[in-house]
């Protein structure tokens, strides 16, 4: 049983620090070699993203995000690596470099 700061239970048995730690232990451990991609130009589509991703290692998964009615490109996405090791180095190499006219922003994704 868990008690709020007042002294009152708390409705949900799950302590937030249960979700704190996890992350934290997932995020020191190892890292997704899920990677976000910033900046991107709206012309960007899949096939370019992964083509500029994939010198960097075994690209499994591309995803340009577009709006849900005009379908035109948000100007982000995500790239997906078969290692680790290969989104850390895309990470290096490809943040603040240009992609189609644009300067762009890669860093680990929060999902998996």
């Amino acid at each position: 049983m868990m008690l709020n700061g007042r002294g009152g239970m708390l409705r949900n048995a799950v302590s937030p620090f249960g979700r704190l730690f996890n992350r934290s232990a997932a995020s020191s451990s190892a890292r997704t070699p899920k990677l976000f991609v910033g900046g991107l130009s709206y012309d960007t589509n899949e096939t370019a993203l992964k083509d500029a991703f994939s010198q960097y290692g075994d690209v499994i998964a591309v995803r340009v995000i577009c709006h849900p009615t005009t379908g035109k490109s948000k100007g982000f996405g995500f790239v997906k690596f078969s290692s680790e090791d290969e989104a850390a180095a895309a990470v290096h190499k490809m943040n603040g470099e240009e992609l189609d006219g644009r300067i762009i922003r890669v860093h680990y994704s929060d999902s998996r």
